[in-house]
């Protein structure tokens, strides 16, 4: 007896040869390689101001009660003129000296707003005088201010170096093209100066001399490749 004829083959997967790749565009070679630099300043956006208070009292209530109530008025003062509470921060020291008590105080305030600064400690030393050491304020820059800085300068050399570029190839009757590298090759960063004609000493400096001495500067320089494309289209631009 004959066997059965086999049933015909499935194909599950098939092998075919892979497609050639496609080659990819040959660069033309129409580039345009430049660079181009910025420097950007900034000045402080936070100014920190101490003033120091204290009394000395046979009775020790009464030493305490009279840096109270000067606290309570500078706290008061800061916080009607806009001084949010946690930019005020109050430290005590109560102490024996002989035969007396002696209670001193120190308050930190930050400031954003420099004409609110002027105006809090000119008021503190019309109505407290003498009673309150202030310090000249200290001008500084948070760190956002200084990333901001930092990425501003970047990008405004990047902008001189695109511009060079637009110029470089209208110069040969070509339009620019698409950027093909860009590379921040250097950055630079130092505070401000005192010019030489000033004191070294901080008291004797104007509030302006004090911002100039923190205004920090930034400078940025970058290397970018970019395409050349055709001729530049002069009709359509006048249109």
């Amino acid at each position: 007896m004959a066997l059965p004829s086999p049933p015909p083959a499935r194909v599950f997967a098939e092998l075919l040869p892979a497609p050639a790749p496609v080659p990819a565009p040959a660069p033309s070679g129409r580039e345009v390689h430049v660079s181009g630099s910025a420097e950007l300043s900034a000045g402080p956006d936070r100014a920190r101001v101490l003033l120091r208070l204290g009394s000395r009292k046979e009775a020790a209530g009464a030493a305490r009660s009279s840096v109270a109530r000067r606290l309570e008025y500078i706290a008061q003062s800061a916080r009607q003129r806009g001084v949010p509470e946690e930019n005020m921060t109050v430290t005590e020291d109560f102490s024996r000296v002989e035969n007396t008590y002696q209670m001193e105080a120190e308050v930190c305030i930050i400031f954003s707003d420099f004409g609110k600064m002027q105006n809090v400690c000119n008021l503190l030393i019309e109505k407290l005088g003498t009673s309150v050491t202030i310090s000249p304020p200290h001008f500084y820059h948070t760190p956002e201010a200084v990333d901001t800085l930092r990425r501003q300068v970047c990008v405004a050399a990047v902008g001189n170096t695109r511009r060079k570029a637009q110029e470089v190839c209208r110069l040969f009757g070509q339009s620019l093209g698409k950027p093909l590298l860009i590379k921040e090759e250097e950055t630079k960063e130092w505070g401000g100066h005192i010019d030489s004609h000033l004191s070294n000493s901080p008291d004797s400096l104007t509030l302006q001399e004090r911002i100039q001495n923190a205004t920090a500067y930034a400078s940025c320089r970058v290397f970018a490749v970019f395409e050349i494309k055709g001729k530049e289209n002069r009709r359509h631009k006048l249109l």
